[in-house]
């Protein structure tokens, strides 16, 4: 064998190993990339006609979250389906990551929620308080995030 035909056997060579430790090296970066840099998908119910319910549909969308959207003039059943308690009820539901958020959740607080993954059905903001994800005006009222059990039980999760 010539010095020509050895040297391109070893460029072939390396080509192929560049290539393999190339592919080794995006996959490895996809299989331990972190799960919060993956957005999570979020499944909303709301009125067709509320304005901060698809204001926040938008805060969710800019911080990351993969929002489709379920409207219907009466969200109500939904909320009984999903185990929300009366008291902690808002104007719009959504359903992430197996767990169940009621009404202007801050995204940062639903990623702490995605993160932590306490032993809970959801977390709520009751009411509509001003200041909150898609009720932002000209004041900014104080606000429990609150998670709820199957059993009844409720704690603050964040404040706000």
């Amino acid at each position: 064998m010539n010095k020509q035909n050895t040297m391109q056997r070893k460029s072939r060579y390396a080509i192929a190993l560049l290539m393999f430790m190339g592919g080794f090296a995006a996959v490895g970066t996809y299989l331990f990339m972190p799960k919060a840099a993956q957005a999570a998908e979020m499944v909303v119910y709301k009125s067709p006609t509320c304005g901060c319910c698809k204001k926040w549909v938008e805060h969710m969308r800019k911080n990351g979250f993969d929002v489709k959207v379920r409207e219907q003039h009466n969200v109500a059943p939904v909320k009984d389906k999903l185990g929300v308690p009366k008291r902690l009820r808002s104007c719009h539901t959504a359903k992430v990551g197996g767990y169940v958020v009621e009404g202007h959740v801050p995204a940062d607080v639903v990623k702490r929620l995605l993160e932590e993954k306490p032993e809970v059905v959801g977390i709520a903001v009751p009411g509509m308080p001003m200041g909150s994800p898609g009720m932002e005006g000209f004041r900014k009222d104080p606000y429990d995030i609150i998670t709820f059990s199957s059993t009844g039980r409720m704690s603050v999760f964040a404040s706000r």
